[in-house]
């Protein structure tokens, strides 16, 4: 069994989804870049960013006991939840109402994140607590080659790499799987500046509870459905998503699903040195 979170109530909550269950990669979160397990490098970050962050407490949210056991060795508590649940988001929601004294804001820390740093997850809390939106979640803005090997990219993987379209006043406005905009005088654009109007999405977000409830209770939306973004049924459904600009983190993996991405992160640690928090 795990054990819920303890001591006083917190205002906030770090969730860390991590499922044993993968096509790709079984038991995942168990297994090791350069020496320490998945679980315990997300598990660093969310500890780290909720020092940042204050008032804040972290939770490991899983299906599976393995997990639970291993949760409990790093010192963190966690909650059981439902294994047929389809996303981390509903795994967060579900761990979030499991606890006493549910959370005013949640964040979802993916468990196959593992090199975000931890000051974009206090930033996160930070913009929820201070504005009105009922969402925030990073993109960081795309240089030209940036985007040119974004775009060589997608003709292999299309549906790797999620861009935004936001406001001026950070509101996003859509996110896809396309690059989006189109860039019309495309060539003037990289003359005048080296960023390009092009903003690539991070794939980690922080919660109102009441909004993380209504997307728990809200069917999928039509274009969520198409697109295979689950952030979209936030703005189908007039929510307020805000976007929080961040600096391209060194490590820049969308997650680890496969053998070859474990291979990529310690590749990565090898060439910018270990983010691991001490």
């Amino acid at each position: 069994m795990c054990e819920a979170a303890g001591g006083p109530p917190v205002p906030d909550l770090i969730v860390v989804p991590a499922r044993y269950g993968s096509s790709r990669l079984p038991g995942k979160p168990l297994l090791p870049i350069a020496g320490r397990t998945l679980l315990e490098r997300v598990v660093a970050i969310a500890r780290a960013a909720a020092d940042l962050a204050g008032n804040c407490a972290v939770l490991v949210a899983t299906d599976d006991q393995r997990i639970a056991d291993h949760a409990r060795a790093l010192g963190v508590a966690c909650a059981m939840t439902a294994p047929d649940l389809d996303s981390g988001t509903v795994r967060a929601h579900a761990a979030a109402r499991q606890q006493a004294s549910p959370p005013l804001r949640v964040i979802n820390l993916q468990g196959d994140a593992p090199f975000i740093p931890p000051a974009i997850v206090a930033n996160l809390l930070q913009t929820l607590r201070s504005g009105s939106a009922d969402v925030a979640t990073p993109v960081f803005a795309l240089d030209w080659p940036r985007l040119d090997r974004l775009r060589a990219h997608k003709q292999a993987a299309p549906f790797s790499g999620t861009t935004c379209i936001r406001a001026a006043d950070g509101r996003a406005l859509w996110f896809s799987k396309a690059i989006i905009p189109a860039l019309r005088n495309e060539a003037d654009l990289r003359a005048a500046a080296p960023l390009s109007p092009v903003w690539q999405h991070l794939g980690l977000y922080g919660y109102t509870l009441p909004a993380l409830d209504w997307f728990a209770a809200a069917p999928p939306g039509a274009y969520e459905a198409l697109e295979g973004l689950e952030q979209l049924r936030f703005l189908e459904g007039g929510l307020r998503v805000d976007t929080v600009p961040v600096e391209v983190p060194a490590h820049l993996l969308s997650g680890i699903d496969t053998p070859q991405d474990l291979a990529s992160a310690e590749e990565s640690i090898t060439r910018y040195g270990d983010p691991f928090p001490a």
